[in-house]
Order: structure tokens, then C-alpha cells, then sequence
């Protein structure tokens, strides 16, 4: 092995460059992010340049921080109650999708399957436009702004739940339930006692999942949108950067990242009591056995 390769290598055989690679990758993505974080600490208006530290932007300036600005008030709150309804609507479907289609047998089944990877795999662009003319020329009954929103959020993520929980499916397999009836149980409580606590972190992934892709969500939001009422986070920026505004926006993107960190933190907390709580339960079932 030559002197070049031993730079590159460890003693495990495993390349370095590839570790070197993804650290520079990461380092490349969260360059923006902290720009636009350090941007937010202007004292000044600017936001092309570095200026003096100051939280100016979240509560000093007495009108247009993110504390005393009305208009951002209602765009971050429409934000989380739009990602929020949207979890406890489309999580639960999507989980009772994913056990149906997971069941399903015949020659319609493989057909709806693919369908439910239509909402992920269209340009998001495609799907807004087709939602808003179903929603102006079609369902004109339905109240705008958050109903049609949440029903687009609700129709876009559902798709989501149902890849991780089938995927989850497949790893259980069938045999867990199959042995639950054998002992005595019925379908429902096959179900309900041994199917969803062993699909417990799946959902709690798309729980995690419908949250993050909901708040970051701007083009089927925007389409769906009736005005400033309506307005989320991601439109807000959107066309306050068109406009030419103050810092304020950059520090209200920036208390969007610590409430998105603050999900991922705690998602992480959860799945790792979930894991050993498992590991805890398996092997008391060891002993017993």
C-alpha cells in the first residue's frame, strides 16, 4: 500500500475521504443557515451585511421585531396551528391507509399502491396548481385559507406516512399478529395491543415527518393562501425578501430553525426511550420464556 493510500485510509480499510466529503458537504448547507442566523443579530437594517450583535429583531425595535410585529405574530401562528392540524389528520390516516393497503390483496392493489407515491413523486408546482383550480372550479363550497390549506397539506404528506409505516410493516412481518390471534385474541385487539406499539416509532417518525414538511412548505401554502391572514412563515420571507425588508424576517426564520431543532432534539429523545424501552421489554420476555 503506497504512502497516498495510507493518507486516505485508516486501519479499518475504510476511506477517509469519504468522511472528509460529507463533512464538507454539511459544512456547505449550513453555510447559508448561519449567515442568514448571523444576519438576524444586526443592530442595523441591512441584510447583505455583517453589523454590530444585537437582538434588535426579536424584541428590541419596539415595531417591526418579531416580539411587537402583528403580521409576523400571525404568520408564525398560522405556521405551527397549519403543521399541527395537520399531524393529528394525517398521521392516523395515513397509518390506517398503510395497514389497509398492506392487507390488500387482488389485481387493484399493486394499482393503488402506486398511486400513493403520485403526491411525492409530482413537482410540487404541478400539484399546487392542480389544488387550486380542484379547490376554485370543483369544491367551491369549501371555505379558503386554512381549510384549503390544511386539506392541501393533509392530501400532499399523507403519502409520506404511508411509505414509513409500510416499510415498517414489511420488517414486522405478519407473524406477531397471527400469533396474538392464535392465543386468543381478536382481529381488533391484535391490533391495538401488538400491531401499533410495535408501529410506535414509525408513527412517531411521521408524526416528525408531516411537522417538518408542513412548516417548510411555501408553493401549495401560497397557492391556497387568501391573503395576509393566511399568510405562513415561508411566505412571509418570500415576499418579504422581494420587498426589501428588515432583519426581522432572518429572525423570524431563525426562531422557525430552533422550533423545527427543538422537534428533532426531542424526536430524538423519544425514538431513544422507545429503542430501550424495546430492548427492556424483549428481554424480560427472555426471561420469562
Amino acid at each position: 500500500m503506497t504512502s497516498r493510500r495510507r493518507l486516505f485510509r485508516n486501519r479499518h480499510g475504510r476511506a477517509r475521504w469519504l468522511a472528509l466529503i460529507t463533512w464538507l458537504y454539511v459544512m456547505w448547507s449550513l453555510l447559508p443557515v448561519l449567515v442568514a442566523v448571523r444576519i438576524s443579530l444586526n443592530s442595523g437594517k441591512s441584510r447583505s451585511t455583517f453589523q454590530a450583535p444585537s437582538f434588535r429583531w426579536y424584541w428590541g425595535d419596539p415595531t417591526s421585531s418579531v416580539w411587537h410585529d402583528d403580521s409576523l405574530h400571525s404568520a408564525l401562528w398560522n405556521t405551527l396551528r397549519l403543521a399541527g392540524l395537520c399531524m393529528v389528520i394525517a398521521t392516523p390516516l395515513g397509518v390506517a391507509m398503510a395497514i389497509g393497503l398492506q392487507r390488500w390483496r387482488g389485481r387493484l392493489s399493486r394499482g393503488a399502491n402506486t398511486l400513493m407515491l403520485v403526491p411525492i413523486v409530482t413537482p410540487e408546482i404541478v400539484f399546487g396548481v392542480a389544488l387550486f383550480i380542484v379547490f376554485t372550479q370543483v369544491y367551491t363550497g369549501l371555505p379558503g385559507g386554512l381549510t384549503t390549506q390544511l386539506l392541501g397539506h393533509v392530501t400532499f404528506t399523507m403519502s409520506f406516512v404511508v411509505v414509513i409505516i409500510r416499510g415498517r410493516l414489511t420488517a414486522i412481518g405478519s407473524q406477531f399478529e397471527e400469533a396474538a390471534r392464535d392465543l386468543g385474541a381478536s382481529r381488533f385487539q391484535a391490533l391495538r395491543l401488538v400491531l401499533l406499539p410495535m408501529l410506535g416509532p414509525a408513527i412517531f417518525a411521521s408524526l416528525m415527518v408531516v411537522f417538518a414538511t408542513s412548516v417548510d412548505d411555501f408553493v401549495i401554502s401560497s397557492f391556497l393562501s387568501t391573503g395576509a391572514s393566511t399568510e405562513t412563515v415561508p411566505i412571509k420571507i418570500y415576499s418579504g425578501a422581494r420587498a426589501g425588508s428588515t432583519p426581522a424576517l432572518n429572525a423570524l426564520a431563525t426562531v422557525m430553525l430552533l422550533v423545527t431543532l427543538l422537534a428533532v432534539v426531542f424526536a430524538s429523545l423519544v425514538m431513544r426511550r422507545m429503542r430501550a424501552h424495546g430492548d427492556t421489554s424483549a428481554s424480560l420476555s427472555g426471561i420469562t420464556v
